[in-house]
């Protein structure tokens, strides 16, 4: 009887899960030139809101859906006027950027430096030679934005293997939860440029799956860029491929209100005769796209110094601060 039982179960639940699938993709049907199987091609992609078809470009839905160009340019359309997504006043603006987080860093110096901590919903790019602070201010991150809600979700897409568990343990402050920290710090190791790029689009699906993702660290950026395509041959390559990752993760920022924090590499400039030769990988790709830009360097007395370079509202300047144990902490 119970066998029998079961066996009769098992399609009502079936039922229940069919029933309830169209209801996620039947907003997307709403869209003109979007059908059943249409929907379905673009739910399979990731396209499954109205949201991500607004912000999506042309080849996107071409590619996933198979529609033509002129009608993949109608759907995103359509979505953006439900969406709403036309010209807004800047009160409203300002009234949107009441929402913005800000992840404290461990140090006050560094914390006024980022007007208040790493903000939310923006790209903010830490570059500087080894040693220079930068995985250490990523996993001291991934610690604090934990410590007002211990739900916070970290993501940390290490490319370079800097990642240790071992430190997030050292800097997990009192009245902290060690284990708890360390099972909401999601870590993936990206072995090439296309894996990280991958990588940075499932972040979505954590984040549809119910996890409360309000970090995204990718340490380093360019690491596999560099080491892939090399000479000036394989440079627009390069550049566009960079182009397109570093625009999947100023989406994410913007669309979830995440705080992107990536790490970068740098050079040093022959030409330079006078002055810092160091100069950040990835050329005006990586600079018009980050938010923030912030060099750091070593200071005396085995400090370290963060500076200012580019921000679209906060004034150049610098803080020193020290890499202790602990964490982050002011000089």
């Amino acid at each position: 009887m119970a066998r029998k039982r079961e066996a009769t179960m098992e399609p009502e639940n079936e039922e229940d899960v069919i029933t309830e699938m169209p209801a996620k993709g039947s907003e997307l049907t709403s869209l003109p030139g979007v059908g059943a199987a249409t929907a379905e091609k673009l739910s399979m992609s990731g396209f499954d809101t109205l949201l991500s078809i607004a912000v999506a470009t042309p080849g996107e839905i071409v590619e996933m859906a198979g529609v033509t160009e002129l009608a993949a340019r109608k759907i995103i359309q359509s979505a953006r006027e439900k969406m709403e997504m036309g010209f807004e006043s800047a009160d409203e603006v300002l009234k949107k950027r009441e929402n913005i987080q800000r992840i404290y860093t461990g140090s006050n110096a560094l914390n006024r430096l980022l007007g208040g901590g790493f903000e939310s919903g923006a790209i903010t790019e830490c570059f500087g030679a080894y040693g220079s602070g930068k995985s250490q201010i990523a996993h001291s991150l991934c610690v604090n934005v934990q410590r007002e809600n211990p739900d916070c979700v970290a993501v940390f897409i290490d490319t370079e293997s800097t990642f240790r568990p071992e430190r997030i343990k050292q800097m997990v402050q009192q009245g902290m939860e060690p284990d708890r920290v360390l099972k909401n710090i999601k870590v993936a190791r990206a072995f090439n440029s296309d894996h990280q790029m991958l990588l940075a689009e499932k972040v979505e699906d954590l984040i549809k799956r119910g996890l409360n993702v309000k970090l995204l660290v990718v340490d380093s950026l360019t690491a596999h860029f560099r080491a892939e395509f090399v000479g000036r041959g394989t440079l627009a390559d390069r550049q566009q491929k960079l182009n397109k990752h570093m625009h999947t993760l100023m989406r994410l920022a913007t669309t979830y209100n995440l705080c992107v924090y990536i790490t970068n590499q740098v050079m040093a400039k022959p030409d330079v005769f006078f002055g810092d030769p160091t100069e950040a990988i990835g050329g005006h790709i990586v600079s018009h796209n980050s938010t923030y830009r912030i060099y750091l360097r070593r200071g005396k007395k085995g400090s370290r110094v963060a500076k200012m370079v580019d921000s679209p509202n906060l004034p150049e300047g610098e803080a020193a601060f020290y890499v202790e144990e602990s964490g982050i902490r002011d000089v």
